[in-house]
């Protein structure tokens, strides 16, 4: 399996202009500064934001096609694509029990509530949260909260996991207990693995290649240790000084 993504986009004063592959067995850290287009990026590969111009392929099919002047442009919906997603704010509903947010991946693709509902607590139980199960989200804590929202993303067997900074929003000592489980889920996850994060904790843990973005361009590529050893914005270089034994 395969990504492939060349893309173009403007959204406001920002002018996205993209290109990478990603291969099989790969987790790919995207770092950047605010604004940069990181989950822009994300929203685009998960038909959250359609492209302007250019392809995103996954296993040989195409997600997204737009080629100025063409009239057979495609476009694939969110809920079509095989793909999981991890938000920010992990966008739980408020009003369903953690296994109805899981089981709702499953129902929303047309299987039955039953086998939904069996299948939601299985993954709940391999991410260590199935006696949260009948929960609502605002009796999770932050950790318990964000396996759910994995659990979630994975539950339906994607071909491509996007994350979201999911860690950003966990105090010290749940981020690295989540870390940990986040890092077991990628291991056994054998799809292309996108994460969005600001934290080089969280890149060398989760990691095998880094890519930089900055004003929707890619500025860097390549190992997290590439990366630091040649920086060439002044983005990285504060990454270099904040992080010198790295």
């Amino acid at each position: 399996m395969s990504l492939q993504v060349q893309v173009k986009l403007r959204v406001g004063t920002l002018g996205m202009d993209v290109e990478f592959d990603a291969v099989p067995g790969e987790t790919i850290a995207i770092l950047g500064p605010n604004g940069a287009g990181k989950t822009t990026l994300i929203r685009m590969l998960a038909g959250l934001q359609p492209i302007d111009e250019g392809r995103i392929v996954l296993d040989g099919g195409v997600l997204d096609q737009c080629t100025l002047g063409a009239s057979e442009d495609r476009f694939v919906p969110p809920e079509q694509r095989n793909a999981g997603i991890v938000f920010q704010d992990l966008a739980l509903f408020p009003h369903l029990s953690a296994v109805q947010n899981v089981a709702f991946a499953l129902e929303a693709r047309g299987i039955r509530k039953r086998d939904a509902h069996i299948s939601a607590l299985g993954k709940m139980d391999a991410l260590g949260v199935l006696d949260k199960a009948e929960l609502r989200p605002s009796l999770l804590s932050g950790g318990e909260a964000q396996r759910v929202a994995l659990a979630r993303a994975l539950v339906h067997e994607p071909r491509m996991l996007l994350l979201d900074e999911p860690l950003s929003s966990l105090d010290a000592s749940a981020r690295s207990d989540t870390r940990a489980t986040l890092r077991e889920a990628l291991e056994g996850f054998d799809g292309v693995r996108i994460i969005v994060t600001h934290d080089l904790v969280d890149v060398i843990a989760l990691a095998s290649s880094v890519l930089v973005l900055e004003a929707g361009a890619i500025t860097h590529q390549g190992s997290i240790q590439e990366v630091l050893a040649n920086p060439s914005s002044d983005y990285v270089r504060h990454l270099v000084s904040q992080n010198p034994n790295i």
